[in-house]
Order: C-alpha cells, then structure tokens, then sequence
C-alpha cells in the first residue's frame, strides 16, 4: 500500500527502504549508497509495473527448514539403543540404521511426497464398459512396497538374526520410516499384524507359501496383507456388527459372502477377515463365539478378483496416500485358519501388533515435527531475533520434547517385551506387563501425538497451514491414530479386561516393575524429586484401586480413560527416571524425566477424590449432553 507507482518521484527512494522484504537471513535490506536516485526511482517503477510473477521475489521466502539423517540425529534413540544392546548387535544394527537414515533423506522421502501428490483412483469400468474395479496406484507407492522388502522392514522380526533384540531393531527401522512412507507404514502394519497370526498358528502347511511371501525380502514375492473386520453395523464391535456368512465348499474351502464397510490398503495381495459360518440349515451364531477367522488372496492366479466388488474409494481427511475402499464379498473363496468360532481369539495376535504399530507412526510423527519445528527455530527470524532466541517459544517445544520422549521409552519398553515373548524367554510377569501394556500405550500415544503435532504445526505460524509445505500432511494424518486400531474409550474399557482377566495380578507385576526402575535412580540426586512423585503417585493409585473395588463395576468403567492415562503416566515416568539414572545419561535425560514428573501422574486418584465416578454423575453427563435436546431429553 505504501508503493503506490503514482506517489511523487522524489518519495519514492525513501519509500523503496521502507518496502524491501527482508533478506534470507532475516536482515533488512536498503538500496547502495552509491545509486543515484534517479536510477532507483527507475527499478523501483519498472519493479511496480511488472507482473508480481515475474518479479524478483526470492528474498520473500522463508528459509525452510532442513533436517538431515533422522538416525543420527535422534539422540535419544541412539542413546537408548547404546544402553540396551549387546555389543556386538549394536555395531550392526548402528551401521545398518545410519545407512538407512541415508536412504530415507536421499531417496525414500521424495518418494513419500509423490505418494501424497498422486493418491490412489479407482476405475470401475474399463472403455468398453467391462466392470474391472481396478485401483491405480502410483510408481512411488509401488516403489514403497518393493523397498519395505529390501529393508527387510517384515522381514526382520521374524528372521530373529538378533534373537529378542530382532523386533526392537524392525521397530526402530519402522520408525524411522513412518514420516516419510508416504502411507506405506499402514499396509505394513497389516502385513506384520498377519504374518504373526499364521506364525501363531504354527505357520500350518497350507499357509507356509503366503508366510513366506509376507516375510520375504525379495521384492518380487513380497505381498502386503489387508485386515477386513470393519462392517457396516459397527467399528470395534465385531462380535454384534460381523455380518459376512461362510458358506463350506466341498472341497474344504469356503465362500465368503457379505460387505466390508472399511478396509484399508485395500490393493494388498492377501487379507485377514472374519465370517460367520453357516451350518446346513443356513444358520449362523450369533455373538463373538459365532465368529471364524479366514484367509483369502485378493485376485487368483490371471489377477482377476476373487468374487470380490469394489464400491467405491473412502474420502478421508487423512492417509490419502492409502486406498481405503468399502468391499463385496460375493463368494470369494477362502480358507478357515482358525478353530471354528475362535476368529476373535486368533486374531488379537494381529490386534496387538497392528497396536504397536499405531504406536510407532504415533511416536514418529511426534519425533518429526518436533525434528522441523527445532529446526525452523534456528532460521526463522521475528521481532529482531531467531526464534530459538524466544524463550517462551523454546519452552513450548521443549514440552513437546518430554512428551515424545515419554512416548519414546514406551514404545521401546513395549517391543522389548513382545521380542522376549517372541523368542520364548519371557516371564510370566514380562507377558502379563505386555498385555497391559500394548492398549495402555496405544491410546495415550494416539492422544499425545494429535496434540504435539497440532502444536508444533502453530510453532510454524501461517507456513504450518500451508499444504505444500508438508505440514498438514502429517498433521491429518496423525489425527488418525487415537481411532485406527480402537478408540482410546474402547481401549481403556480393554485395559479393565486385562485386569479381570489376570485376577488382577497384572496390577501387582505394575507396581513390582514401576518400583524396582525406581529404584535404580536411588543414588541420583537430581533425581530425587521426580522419583519423590512417582512414589506419591504410586501411593494414590493404590489408594484408588481399593476405593474403587468397593463401588462396583460403574465406577471402574467411568474411571476407565483416567485410569490408563494413569498408567501411561506413571510407567512412561518410570522409564524416563530409569534412563536418566544410567551412566552415561545427560543432563537432558535427567531435565526430561523431572519435568515428565511435575504433571499430574494420577489423575484417577484426583477425579475420584471430587466425586466424578459416581453412578449418579453418569446420569449428570447424560442431562449435560442431551439438554435441550427434543427427542431425547424427556427420557433422562
């Protein structure tokens, strides 16, 4: 507004100073000293007459930030990784992931990006209105599939070259990947999830050749699994909302018949779904004991689909990069794997691994915005001083940072445990910790990483909103990950199971564990006043679970969510305290694991105290969502 082409001549040098645009380094520019004024008065009307696109605009831009090999520069990982690994495992799981770490900067990351920009298209029909429901993916995502093999990104936790430490080290690998997959971590997660399922089983006969497939590292006979359970009655319900019939073939195999409301990387070569099968009468049973667990592939051996109908590609706010699709099954042959109507039992195997993997793409995204917001600090210039020069923007990342470190240390305590599972050398208390554990993590990480990359996005200003800048790519697609897998309400009602199911022993390996990590950071001294808190927050929890077992079932599910982030709290605290006490600790570890413990680690102990899991409250809660609701209101 100040350069207007028609302001008087003599104006405009002085006007000029005012409206040169920062240089890339934040430092305002002036026109040479030497320049006569006539010389600028003339750039500056050739500048005002010229077409904005055409003009020299580079000094505009903001410097965007650059991050370089995530591996090497994820300090807590490799710290993590230096306390815990034998010697020998470390040397070569550390030349492996620096080589990786190049890899995903140089090569696998654009690729990601392409995915992003050229999501999946359906076409149904063909130019001579033959119906061929084919799904088009692009050479990134296909790409994306042949390196998950190469990198043995499956492959590793079952080839087990590093015994227990195989899983943490595929883990490791799958988080360094998830930001720049470009969606492919999702089919992978699958893929993993299925894999162990027919390991679980005992890889049978018939199911030895689609193991080795999924297992593979060879690009050319690498398939990816789909996970068909979503149906149109229902999400986590799958015992009232499964409506797909089994039908038994005579020669063993069945027809599967019935619609899939929500499948995800529905391009897959082999998928895990659940059916009711139907007796001679038609009959099926009803409830989770009528359900069966089945494997089919996606197209026979010309390719074709196996009586299988595309409806349509889901909309989604977020991984665009993946086909979702809503399914037919009209007859596709499959094979029952599991025991008849013991589909649900068969399939937590694949549950708790697709699990850890929404905690994986949790704690990455955290880790990567975080990686640019730091980044962007160092070279985004406001009100006369870096960013990183602003002492209430560093405080708001550093918050962010405690909170993905947490989430960190969880995430490898979790894939710890399941590796001695898997490898026959847990205890009876190491799986009884897993199963608490696995939903625990999964729905605080799911709610920490929407809030962290929400927040770091702000920390970019308006460039945070701007979608070719890569922002909000992350952003929509994290805010997936409190729903993927189990709500955090569905998932906190698994964790009472947990308890019930282990006649609450599992509670007993809890505090045992939290207790002995404590003690550990005994001789610390800068430790002592987190460790100070977490006792008092173990006292409370205790407090709360002999209250709570007097009140009856009603107070326990109201209290529910309160109490997993309880334990997520409690346990990540742990953890935290627990590496900041090893030797070779920085005073960033023992700063994290301090401020971790100012928050509220039990907020169950603090909400029963006010009341808030009584019966009566649940009737409140109904008044206060419903009021002035006509059809509703009058029946509360």
């Amino acid at each position: 507004a100040t350069c207007k082409p028609w302001q008087s001549g003599r104006f405009l040098p002085r006007v000029w100073e005012r409206c040169q645009p920062p240089s890339r380094k934040g430092i305002n520019t002036t026109a040479g000293q030497g320049q006569q004024v006539g010389a600028q008065e003339k750039q500056v009307l050739e500048d005002l007459e010229m077409p904005l696109a055409r003009k020299e605009t580079e000094t505009l831009f903001q410097e965007q930030p650059q991050t370089g090999n995530q591996y090497l520069e994820d300090a807590l990982l490799r710290s993590y990784l230096k306390t815990h690994l034998p010697p020998k495992v470390l040397e070569e799981v550390n030349q492996d992931l620096e080589r990786f770490g190049n890899r995903l900067l140089t090569k696998i990351k654009p690729l990601g990006w392409e995915c992003e920009l050229n999501p999946p298209v359906f076409r149904q029909y063909d130019a001579w209105g033959r119906r061929v429901d084919h799904i088009v993916t692009c050479s990134a995502w296909r790409r994306m599939k042949e390196i998950a093999a190469e990198e043995g990104l499956i492959a590793e936790a079952y080839e087990r070259r590093y015994s227990n430490w195989s899983r943490l080290h595929q883990a490791v690998k799958l988080y360094l990947f998830s930001s720049s997959s470009g969606g492919f971590n999702c089919p992978l997660a699958m893929t993993d999830g299925a894999a162990k399922v027919i390991e679980s089983l005992g890889i049978p006969g018939s199911l030895k050749n689609a193991f080795d497939h999924l297992t593979s590292r060879d690009p050319k006979k690498f398939w990816t699994s789909g996970q068909w359970m979503t149906e149109r009655r229902g999400g986590s319900d799958v015992a009232n909302g499964t409506e797909t019939v089994a039908r038994k073939q005579p020669d063993g195999t069945y027809r599967l018949y019935g619609f899939k409301w929500f499948t995800s990387a529905a391009d897959s070569d082999v998928t895990l779904t659940l059916a009711r099968i139907a007796d001679a009468e038609g009959q099926v049973k009803q409830g989770s004991s009528g359900l069966s667990l089945f494997f089919l592939k996606v197209r026979d051996e010309e390719g074709k689909l196996n009586s299988i109908q595309v409806q349509r590609l889901k909309d989604k706010l977020g991984t665009r990069q993946m086909a979702t699709a809503e399914l037919w099954l009209d007859g596709a042959k499959a094979e029952l794997i599991s025991a008849e109507g013991r589909g649900v039992a068969s399939i937590s195997n694949m549950l708790n691994i697709t699990r850890i993997h929404n905690v994986i793409g949790a704690v990455a995204s955290m880790r990567r915005m975080i990686s640019l917001s730091r980044e962007y600090a160092r070279r985004r210039v406001a009100f006369g001083k870096l960013l990183k020069d602003h002492p209430l923007h560093m405080q708001t990342i550093a918050r962010m940072e405690v909170q993905t470190r947490g989430a960190f240390l969880l995430l490898m305590e979790i894939v710890r445990l399941l590796g001695l599972v898997e490898t026959n050398v847990a205890s009876e208390q190491d799986q009884l910790l897993l199963r608490l554990l696995i939903p625990v993590a999964k729905l605080y990480t799911g709610k920490q990483a929407s809030a962290v990359v929400v927040e770091a996005m702000e920390s970019f200003g308006g460039q945070g909103y701007m979608e070719d800048t890569g922002l909000p790519v992350i952003v929509r697609d994290t805010l997936v990950l409190s729903i993927w897998e189990g709500t955090t309400n569905i998932l906190s009602l698994d964790v009472l199971r947990s308890l019930t199911k282990s006649q609450g022993q599992v509670m007993a390996v809890f505090f045992s564990t939290v207790q002995k990590k404590l003690e550990l950071a005994s001789s610390t001294a800068k430790l002592e006043p987190a460790v100070k808190q977490m006792r008092d927050a173990i006292s409370s929890l205790a407090q709360f679970m002999q209250a709570a077992g007097s009140k009856g079932a009603v107070t326990m599910e109201l209290a529910a969510r309160d109490f997993s982030y309880t334990l997520a709290r409690i346990y990540a605290g742990a953890l935290l305290i627990e590496h900041a006490a090893q030797p070779n600790a920085s005073s960033t570890d023992i700063s994290a694991a301090r401020r971790w413990c100012k928050q509220e680690l039990c907020p169950v102990a603090t909400e029963l105290e006010n009341s808030g899991y009584e019966a009566e409250e649940a009737l409140v809660d109904g008044a206060l969502v419903y009021e002035g609701c006509p059809a509703c209101g009058s029946r509360l």
